[in-house]
């Protein structure tokens, strides 16, 4: 084999490493978080209030907070289906449960909600949210409670890494 038969793979070797070391790997990652049990009357709704405060990024990435809501019934089984949410920067949503669709048998039963938000590495995701009950002919509210706050999608940069101790990988 001559030198310029060894050159050429090995150029395409480099070309290939290259264009690998180029390309820009995003992160996705799931956090979830569940609100204690509520209890839930027939005059009733459940309502779980969302608001991404995330601004969009000067480079040109636009704010995104993606996730859904499960109800779960006092049995544990998810009442319906979890209800999908996409949220812009600034956006507001608002989930709700009424009684009537809870499938509690009587005229009380217990609810647990958990929100479960997606998040991308270099999207800005700020997500906060509450839940609260509120008597569905009055209006009236009779819980509120609020979340941990905001679950933060951050950018990450080449010094940022990313290790899972339990199964020993880091992620550059």
């Amino acid at each position: 084999m001559t030198i310029r038969n060894i050159r050429l793979p090995f150029a395409l070797a480099v070309a290939i490493s290259a264009s690998a070391f180029a390309q820009t790997t995003s992160i996705t990652s799931t956090s979830n978080f569940s609100f204690p049990l509520v209890g839930l009357a027939t005059t009733e709704t459940v309502g779980v209030n969302l608001i991404n405060l995330a601004a969009d990024f000067t480079n040109g990435n636009a704010a995104s907070c993606t996730g859904s809501v499960t109800f779960i019934s006092q049995a544990g089984a998810t009442i319906g289906t979890a209800t999908t949410f996409t949220l812009a920067a600034g956006a507001v949503g608002v989930i709700i449960l009424p009684f009537s669709a809870s499938g509690i048998i009587g005229t009380r039963g217990l609810v647990r909600t958990v929100v479960s938000a997606t998040t991308t590495s270099n999207v800005p995701c700020s997500l906060s949210y509450s839940l609260n009950t509120y008597d569905t002919v009055g209006g009236a509210t009779h819980v509120f409670m609020q979340g941990t706050g905001s679950i933060l999608g951050q950018p990450l940069s080449a010094s940022t890494s990313l290790s899972n101790p339990a199964s020993g990988v880091t992620l550059p």
